[in-house]
């Protein structure tokens, strides 16, 4: 067995773990769970933490399960939240979980024979026919209110502090998640869940399941919670998360999202969100502080992560389309991005609409450049401009006797002018 224990502590995976798991896990083989929530057809970046934890489990030689919360999405988790969430039916539920293991199969081997292939499983299964006086007494009766108050989770929602309270289905919370770890102890044999830092109340409410009920032992670990220098949240973005689902977030604007990082984050990310072994990212690290402007490690983790969650194809998209702005693309490049990731190169700069009937029978540049868009501000300054050759349009630089035309259209809709290095505008014709 390899010493998962030490992987995590080293990649800085590790917030607590109860005493004994690093002995237990070196025994031999053990089966691991993490809880997932399907609120969602797509997991998003915050969900990564998680399944590299059972990447590594089963890396370590261990099997790991993947826990889809069908019943628990149906209550909400009350920890670290305000207020109850939206519950969901069990179409949707069915729907969330077979889009959530075809990603979760781009990480763990579900397939093999192996004796530590992965598993999908999903509460709602045993407990959909488990009845409410069943649950109270062959469950309930073992943990104490008092036990149950004690938990942070718990704590902070009846605070004054919090306005909402806590709903009696919030509160039975962690003894339905309790009961998952009973019920995976007793059909899968799994002595170990895992999960973030804020789920310890949970967690260790379920090994106490295990201790009262069927006088077994089980073990609990965390992972902190992912953090930004700056304060912000992990995993969102002004659009809001940032998702695995292509269709959701592009691989483009993902693998934005991690070559934006900051240097301190990325020499953290690097070691959580990578398989890169200790040697390579501490030589990567050294190489990126001796000239942080080269940006080694943003561009390390975002090449990596992007392979992983999309393809390899999806990532040299993704460069060529982030050169764009800042590299010396060509027409050719700029008519290879479809029409989601141009938007996206382009987000925020000035646009204008002009006719298709006119681009079909020609416009001379001057009048694209002013009257047309207002990129400049009188025809005086198009043609100046254009006199200098600082004029481009899709990239290529152009003189004043140019005509636009259909041929000019990337993706048969847009036009790309530039004045400059730094000033662009978009033609959107319609």
């Amino acid at each position: 067995m390899k010493n998962f224990i030490e992987e995590v502590t080293w990649r800085g995976m590790l917030h607590d773990v109860m005493p004994g798991t690093e002995e237990h896990l070196m025994e031999q083989m053990r089966v691991a769970y993490v809880g997932i929530d399907p609120t969602a057809d797509s997991l998003h970046i915050g969900h990564l933490v998680g399944v590299m934890l059972l990447k590594h489990f089963q890396i370590a030689g261990h099997k790991p399960l993947a826990l889809v919360g069908g019943a628990t999405g149906m209550i909400g988790d009350p920890s670290g939240k305000s207020n109850e969430r939206n519950l969901l039916d069990e179409a949707t539920l069915r729907h969330n979980q077979e889009s959530i293991k075809e990603q979760l199969g781009r990480f763990l081997d579900f397939t093999s024979d192996a004796p530590n292939a992965a598993e999908l499983v999903n509460n709602y299964d045993w407990m959909k026919n488990f009845s409410f006086l069943d649950f109270i007494r062959d469950v309930g009766k073992h943990i104490t209110v008092n036990y149950m108050m004690a938990k942070d989770s718990v704590k902070k929602r009846l605070s004054s502090e919090s306005a909402e309270g806590m709903s009696f289905t919030e509160f039975t919370y962690q003894l339905v998640q309790g009961y998952d770890f009973l019920h995976l102890y007793k059909d899968k044999k799994c002595t170990l869940q895992m999960g973030g830092s804020d789920q310890w109340g949970n967690i260790t409410t379920g090994t106490e399941l295990v201790r009262r009920i069927e006088s077994g032992k089980a073990y609990a670990l965390t992972c902190p919670l992912i953090t930004k220098a700056d304060g912000t949240k992990f995993g969102k973005s002004e659009g809001g998360n940032i998702w695995l689902d292509a269709a959701r977030t592009s691989p483009y604007k993902f693998y934005q999202y991690w070559l934006n990082t900051s240097d301190i984050d990325a020499e953290k990310y690097i070691k959580i969100f990578t398989f890169l072994s200790k040697e390579e990212i501490e030589d990567l690290t050294e190489k990126h502080r001796e000239a942080p402007h080269l940006r080694l490690l943003q561009k390390k983790l975002a090449e990596e992560i992007t392979v992983m969650v999309h393809s390899a194809e999806d990532l040299e998209n993704a460069i060529k389309a982030s050169n764009i702005l800042f590299g010396n693309s060509t027409a050719d490049d700029l008519k290879q991005l479809n029409e989601k990731t141009f938007l996206e190169v382009f987000d925020g700069v000035p646009q204008a609409e002009i006719a298709r009937a006119e681009i079909e029978a020609g416009i001379d540049i001057v009048t694209v450049l002013n009257e047309k868009t207002g990129f400049m501000k009188s025809n005086g300054e198009a043609r100046r401009a254009l006199t200098a050759n600082s004029i481009s349009v899709n990239r290529e630089k152009v003189k004043e006797d140019f005509v636009l035309s259909n041929n000019d259209l990337i993706n048969n809709q847009f036009v790309l002018l530039q004045s400059g290095k730094k000033n662009y505008f978009v033609v959107r014709v319609v």
